[in-house]
């Protein structure tokens, strides 16, 4: 795809302003980084960073028969999910393997939004529109009509904090008030918005969904009430590594169509006695790769694709890797065959020829702090 053909966020011109260097994500043009990907990582951790995800796919779903329609088309149980919850699922494949995973947020009594992967977005509508069939809903693609900016990090309460004492921002309940994987209803500068507070680094954060037109008054806000605590613009870079040491997947390296929910240490998110699309496939083989942490040794970082050995023989490959700018060693994730997991293994990663020592990691790499 050439440059020219790349959608364009509604906050392009706030990027190119702000000296952003661009990629192609998903079909967008869409910032990389503004400074240097460790600087905005540092800040989301220390403070925190302002995302543009108005690439993200945004697909609304309304109708009484919105929770029959759900618990067929994923594979999760949403009966007991009421208004302003969010809840983390998969859309899977007839055949058990993974098209997205999303989140799913009950916005009033019989209408949800479920966001999806950019890269999926053209894959997840089709599969909701073709599984809505028989059902009492309408299922929308929204993606074009809403833009999305995230604030990360521990100083993401405080900056939202200001705007509504500045009264641009006035959540319908208070901000405290919304806990983790919550949505809620509110206003800045008088149009309607959706506050939810989830996140894809491993921080506190909110997320504000807009009408695209709003979006850039809303990044100017946040970057002007969060400069002196520190605030800054974040891209994709930071983001990538942000979310490797938080242990979180990511579609098209831990995720994909031949990976079932188990292999990737998300068989809890299925529901167990469902009758959703692609139940009866869910299950793995036994013999098949699951996702594992692995913590390196020095300062060479496995990258996506290279091999993970158990005495000189490959039993894995390496599907995400970084050195970690927070913990200061390198992590990955990776595939690997369960019986070279064993206890009492010595796994190694081939990095460009030299078998560099890797250990084992339950997930997260890193974990924030506890309040209190």
């Amino acid at each position: 795809m050439s440059p020219s053909d790349l959608r364009s966020s509604p906050l392009d011109a706030a990027h190119v302003a702000a000296g952003a260097s661009f990629t192609d994500f998903a079909g967008y043009r869409m910032p990389v980084r503004y400074s240097s990907d460790l600087a905005e990582h540092h800040a989301v951790r220390q403070a925190a960073g302002v995302f543009d995800l108005s690439h993200m796919a945004e697909i609304g779903v309304s109708g009484p028969g919105s929770v029959a329609f759900l618990d067929h088309a994923l594979a999760g149980a949403f009966g007991a999910m009421t208004v302003g919850r969010a809840k983390y699922s998969l859309l899977l494949a007839e055949h058990g393997g993974i098209l997205d995973d999303l989140v799913v947020y009950r916005v009033e009594e019989d209408s949800y939004l479920v966001v999806a992967n950019a890269a999926n977005r053209d894959v997840a509508v089709e599969a909701l529109q073709d599984r809505s069939a028989g059902f009492d809903v309408v299922v929308t693609d929204d993606s074009d009509t809403t833009a999305l900016v995230a604030i990360q990090g521990p100083a993401a309460a405080g900056t939202l904090d200001a705007l509504v004492v500045e009264d641009r921002l006035q959540p319908e309940t208070p901000l405290d008030e919304l806990r983790y994987y919550r949505v809620l209803h509110a206003t800045f500068d008088d149009a309607e918005v959706l506050i939810a507070r989830t996140g894809y680094t491993g921080e506190d954060g909110f997320e504000i969904y807009s009408d695209p037109e709003v979006a850039p008054a809303i990044w100017d806000a946040l970057l002007e009430a969060g400069a002196s605590r520190g605030v800054v613009p974040a891209g994709l870079a930071a983001r990538d590594t942000l979310r490797l040491e938080a242990g979180m997947p990511l579609y098209g390296h831990e995720l994909s169509v031949d990976t079932r929910p188990a292999q990737a240490g998300l068989g809890r998110v299925v529901a167990t006695d469902g009758d959703f699309v692609g139940a009866s496939g869910v299950q793995p083989d036994p013999d098949a790769p699951v996702l594992v942490g692995l913590v390196m040794e020095g300062r060479r970082a496995a990258r996506a694709g290279y091999p993970v050995l158990h005495d000189g023989v490959v039993v894995g490959t390496v599907t995400s890797g970084a050195l970690s700018p927070t913990l200061g060693h390198p992590v990955a994730m990776a595939f690997v065959a369960p019986s070279a997991l064993a206890e009492g293994h010595v796994l190694h990663i081939d990095v460009r020829g030299t078998a560099i020592p890797a250990s084992v990691s339950a997930f997260p790499f890193y974990r924030r702090a506890s309040k209190g």
